[in-house]
């Protein structure tokens, strides 16, 4: 048994690979809006796992996520899958991906990654630094308490995104997420993902459609993020229409990850 919530996508009999998928915030596995519904149709050849992080979906309830403690998550559902299993993670999924491939480089068949903020190996960059010290500036200010649901219209509508239904299945991973752990204080062990053998792939939107101030306070990180990690890790670096390359693009990434598990 596994510590987290994971559904099964399969229409292989259980002949196909399997492939575990690990979601960013605000979200949950099978999410319509941010998680990898779109990617159910892959089940046609793999077994997919698509996992709920704690505090999410119907994984149980945390006081705190932490990307260690999913990477640990995700060792334990890759321990579980004879001979390991394809991993592929988004956002801070991905970061946790990362790090568990790292730590138990043989139950991974590939790496997958779509924009991971895994800003540790960009940190030298101009919009990675300055969003470090965006964060730095606010982190001495009093922060006005927001409820969930406010949380989740400053973080979409505030920046000109549509706002999801505030659902309870929403403001719950919306809270795990306001409560989780900076991603910037991971510290990305590149040595052992570089020497791996198994195929890898990070996959980021060209933001070109983004509002203005999504585009500069995430989208400009989060690209010279993927781009320093592909160099770093010696991955395949995939660019796609958009912003969120699994969302708006399903066609271009499932055909890529299909080549990827091929």
């Amino acid at each position: 048994m596994t510590a987290v919530h994971l559904t099964v996508w399969d229409d292989t009999g259980g002949a196909g690979p399997p492939v575990l998928f690990v979601h960013n915030i605000f979200t949950w596995g099978t999410d319509e809006a941010y998680g990898f519904a779109a990617q159910r149709p892959l089940a046609d050849r793999c077994r997919l796992l698509v996992m709920d992080r704690r505090g999410y979906g119907a994984s149980p309830d945390t006081d705190r996520s932490d990307f260690d403690v999913d990477a640990a998550d995700i060792i334990g559902v890759l321990e579980a899958q004879a001979g390991g299993a394809h991993l592929v993670g988004h956002g801070n999924g991905g970061l946790a991906a990362l790090l568990a491939a790292a730590q138990r480089p043989e139950l991974v068949r590939s790496l997958a990654l779509i924009q991971p903020a895994a800003f540790d190996v960009a940190k030298t960059h101009p919009a990675v630094r300055a969003m470090f010290e965006r964060v730095r500036a606010s982190s001495g200010a009093e922060a006005p308490e927001l409820t969930p649901e406010q949380f989740l219209r400053a973080a979409t509508e505030g920046i000109g995104l549509p706002a999801p239904a505030p659902t309870p299945h929403r403001l719950r991973a919306v809270a795990t997420s306001m409560a989780e752990r900076p991603v910037w204080e991971a510290t990305v062990p590149v040595p052992p993902l570089a020497s791996a053998t198994w195929p890898k792939l990070v996959i980021r939107g060209d933001w070109e459609n983004a509002p203005e101030l999504y585009r500069e306070y995430a989208g400009e990180p989060l690209r010279a993020c993927a781009h320093a990690l592909a160099d770093a890790i010696g991955a395949r670096l995939l660019t796609v229409p958009g912003y969120y390359p699994h969302i708006e693009e399903p066609l271009a990434v499932n055909a890529a990850l299909r080549e990827l598990w091929g």
